[in-house]
């Protein structure tokens, strides 16, 4: 029994001492307890040898012996394994070469722009306001005195989910349902998507508007000229200019259309004005007295103005990009851009 123990300490002695740098150094020692002809193996074949009381005890003791050496080695064989592997990272490492950096993700253009109207807007007392896609002939048309027989309804290029449901057409019905909600005085700024079944370079069957509204007393035509110049200087520089020309919606009277002096060539005309010096960019007017009534609102009392802008012609304006559908392909070199 003495000589089991003095074997167990030599045993852990001996593992011990290895560098573990080499399997073939823990392979040899292995083979000294546990091979065929092993310390431990022999321990088993002297069994034979002892009075048959003495047996048992002995044979337990050997066997508690061996499955620590089996123990000891396969943590050893472990060691080794994680060693080789460490060597022959560190021989394959170069450190004198450039590390790798992760790219970062950033805002698609077509939100940088978006947010930078919103937090513009804000920063004048607007609220956020949203409404539905999906929306009723009442919402889209009738109450922004588009009624069925109007001209204009031809000009939306409208997606009829039935006779009376339509995918919106502009962001103009939020106000229809703010003013449902709220009464003045109020400022809302409505972002969100529309569709019209329109394709081509300057235009997409699904677009971003944003929608500005405001009611109060004594609004006039002239608010809303300072408010959109304030947003163009912000948006495109103190440099900016704007003017506004005489246009026609059911919705405001009287309306206008507003150009801005084209960033291209800074207003002494190129192709993309078609030499002109301006681009359109949006649509605006005071708020007709019809919608007002529409909603239970006295015109007599309350005026406002609205105005709307696809958020796509703007970000390709800011941008010099050549076609909307960049916007919405989703290609990386293009958006690396950003």
């Amino acid at each position: 029994m003495n000589n089991l123990e003095t074997l167990a300490i030599e045993l852990k002695t001996d593992i011990n001492k290895l560098t573990l740098t080499q399997a073939s150094e823990l392979s040899a020692l292995k083979t000294v307890y546990l091979g065929k002809k092993g310390r431990i193996t022999d321990l088993m074949k002297a069994m034979g040898s002892l009075a048959p009381e003495d047996r048992p005890a002995y044979g337990k003791q050997v066997n508690e012996l061996r499955d620590l050496a089996e123990t000891l080695f396969q943590e050893a064989e472990k060691k080794v394994e994680e060693a080789q592997i460490q060597k022959a990272l560190i021989s394959s490492l170069d450190l004198s070469l450039p590390g790798s950096s992760q790219g970062y993700g950033s805002l698609h253009p077509l939100y940088q722009v978006r947010e930078e109207t919103l937090h513009f807007f804000r920063g004048l007392g607007f609220e956020l306001a949203e409404g539905p896609e999906v929306e009723t002939d009442w919402y889209n048309f009738e109450a922004l005195n588009i009624p069925a027989h109007h001209p204009s309804r031809d000009m939306q290029d409208t997606f009829y989910i039935d006779t009376n449901v339509v995918l919106r057409t502009q962001t103009s019905g939020v106000q229809i349902h703010t003013l449902e909600e709220r009464k003045p005085p109020l400022r809302i700024i409505a972002p969100g998507h529309v569709y019209r079944s329109d394709s081509d370079a300057s235009h997409s069957p699904m677009f971003q508007q944003v929608e500005g509204l405001v009611v109060d007393q004594n609004i006039s035509f002239a608010d809303l000229k300072g408010t959109l110049y304030l947003w163009v200087q912000y948006m495109f520089g103190k440099k900016a200019k704007i003017r506004f020309r005489p246009s026609y919606f059911p919705f405001t009277e009287p309306s206008a259309e507003m150009d801005v002096s084209c960033t291209i060539c800074n207003g002494k005309g190129c192709r993309a004005c078609k030499n002109s010096g301006w681009i359109e960019i949006l649509g605006c007017g005071s708020v007709h007295p019809r919608v007002f009534q529409a909603v239970n609102i006295d015109p007599e009392v309350y005026t406002g103005f609205a105005f709307g802008f696809g958020l796509d012609r703007v970000t390709m304006l800011l941008n010099s990009i050549p076609d909307i559908s960049l916007l919405t392909r989703n290609e990386i070199p293009f958006l690396k851009q950003f």
